[in-house]
């Protein structure tokens, strides 16, 4: 039986979604500052889009913990504080530690090389300093880890935390000198994750994750 093209639905992006994306990569890429004040008629003049959507998407993202509304004040960019990003730590470690468990279970050899390459990329950066290659690098190794398990639930609860770490890592190598020693190695996970080793994986993460969350307890020590 075929069916005629004007038959098959047009999946179209709405203008709201397309406001959150735009509006996240902001907050994420600090274009718009933590703690900003956001006027919701600016930003609808800024993105070409009306208030209704621009309303719409600022709602999601409080949802997302990335902006908070306060009555009768306005909705700000949510600031980065300590108790935060501890507590987007815990959550990652809860949630990708399971992802790594279950990758190790389901990779195939074509996401072992395209995770040698990502890692590899990672690498890389480490060696030049280049503190926002391997930004973008890591956070490319932990995105594709996740999609690797084709769990949708997971993928966008792991995706939300992924894009408030990249946001936080920003701020974090934004007023200080680069060191390659904060930038943490993959080469335990990819190696765990090869040998198709469950709890070794889920234990790569673990360390990993534990590593970066001790240097972020240094930086507010200090």
């Amino acid at each position: 039986m075929s069916v005629k093209t004007s038959e098959i639905p047009v999946t179209t992006e709405r203008d709201s979604d397309a406001a959150y994306g735009l509006l996240l990569e902001r907050i994420v890429n600090l274009s718009i500052a933590p703690g900003a004040l956001l006027n919701e008629q600016s930003l609808a003049d800024d993105l070409d889009y009306g208030r209704t959507p621009v309303r719409e998407a600022l709602a999601r993202l409080a949802a997302d913990r990335f902006v908070t509304i306060l009555p009768r004040r306005g909705v700000i960019v949510a600031p980065i504080t300590f108790e935060e990003v501890l507590a987007m730590f815990e959550a990652r470690e809860t949630i990708e530690c399971g992802v790594a468990y279950i990758a190790a279970t389901r990779v195939t050899d074509d996401d072992l090389e395209e995770m040698r390459r990502l890692v590899t990329t990672a690498d890389a950066a480490r060696v030049t300093g280049d503190s926002e290659d391997f930004l973008l690098a890591d956070h490319a190794v932990h995105t594709f880890l996740v999609h690797m398990i084709k769990n949708p639930i997971l993928q966008e609860a792991a995706e939300r935390l992924l894009a408030h770490n990249l946001r936080f890592w920003r701020l974090y190598w934004r007023d200080r000198p680069v060191s390659p020693d904060a930038m943490l190695s993959h080469a335990p996970l990819i190696a765990a994750v090869e040998s198709k080793d469950s709890r070794t994986a889920e234990e790569a993460m673990r360390h990993h994750l534990r590593a970066s969350s001790q240097l972020v307890q240094l930086l507010f020590v200090r």
